[in-house]
């Protein structure tokens, strides 16, 4: 199936949609189940589809350029070279390269036989598209007409290997400034697992809503409930509260971004006596999302934007209108 005809079959999924209010539908890297991730591409189908906000991730190349990324290099999965070779693991750091060299690369396929091929294997894959820059999303999104669609944009900062981005003063620094330039300052929220740039946005952009990202489970967790992190800006829940909505709270954040198998019914009820809005991800399951909803949660994070929407209506929630637009 073509792009066209993909987009007009996402569009036609919001023909009966009413106008959005409340539940938080958001299109995970723009929605990479369907899409070639973080790529004007899925942001197209997000937005011709209907969503309340577009969640995407943000790296800076050597001349001070936000592309939007989900890793902080080029990923060996995604991009290609001029010469169709996929560039050798660990990557290529957009740190080290201007964004000449980073519009080279083709990140419209996926590579076969990779792990991610193994888990997407239904996305479409387009071949030509560039890694586009935040300022190239703002304008998608102009010229979409959705005067509504928010922007969740998240900080790659990773205080373990500083080497391989910004240092969370830099990143502010030129975010503010770019949102600042395309009056975008009121259509975003800023997220990260790396809690000091949020801090940094608070102090200087206290208007702006800041997500705090969680994962507990797993082998490389950003907060404990034991021990400080070095994730955490010293907000950890050991000395502020003892759990993870109370550390947040301390730190004054206003959204809870957790993984989704980190969520319980006790830790949304807690978040909301906090006052903190609880927004899990990456939740992709009719089961999950079904159960994540009925919990109260005040939003989702998903791969599958088409499924949340289609699973939010059951439960009676309004959904966003389709703004169509090509990429």
């Amino acid at each position: 199936m073509s792009v066209r005809r993909s987009l007009l079959a996402l569009t036609m999924l919001s023909s009966l949609s009413l106008p959005a209010f409340g539940f938080d539908i958001e299109a995970h890297r723009g929605g990479r189940a369907l899409f070639p991730e973080n790529t004007l591409v899925s942001f197209s189908g997000a937005l011709s589809m209907g969503v309340n906000t577009l969640e995407l991730d943000m790296g800076i190349t050597n001349d001070d350029v936000i592309v939007v990324s989900h890793e902080r290099w080029l990923n060996p999965d995604l991009a290609k070279g001029p010469d169709g070779v996929y560039v050798a693991p660990p990557g290529i750091p957009y740190v080290g390269i201007p964004l000449a060299e980073v519009k080279k690369y083709d990140v419209g396929t996926i590579k076969p036989g990779s792990k991610y091929a193994e888990n997407f294997p239904d996305q479409k894959p387009v071949p030509g598209t560039k890694v586009p820059t935040l300022a190239e999303v703002f304008a998608l999104v102009k010229k979409s007409g959705d005067t509504q669609v928010k922007l969740n944009i998240e900080t790659k900062v990773d205080p373990n290997h500083p080497e391989n981005s910004p240092d969370p003063e830099r990143f502010v620094t030129l975010l503010l400034a770019l949102l600042k330039k395309e009056h975008f300052e009121d259509r975003v929220i800023v997220q990260s697992f790396d809690w000091r740039t949020l801090q940094l946005v608070q102090k200087r952009a206290p208007g702006i809503p800041t997500a705090y990202l969680t994962i507990q489970l797993g082998p490389q967790p950003n907060v404990t409930l034991d021990k400080p992190s070095a994730w955490t800006a010293g907000f950890d829940p050991i000395t502020h509260g003892g759990t993870v909505p109370a550390a947040i709270k301390a730190a004054g954040g206003t959204i809870w971004s957790p993984l989704y198998m980190d969520v319980t019914q006790e830790s949304v009820d807690e978040a909301h006596r906090l006052g903190l809005q609880v927004l899990p991800w990456t939740v992709n399951k009719p089961e999950d999302i079904d159960r994540m909803i009925d919990m109260g949660v005040d939003g989702l994070i998903s791969d599958r934007p088409d499924l949340l929407r289609q699973e939010a209506a059951k439960k009676g929630v309004m959904l966003p209108a389709g703004h169509p637009v090509s990429p």
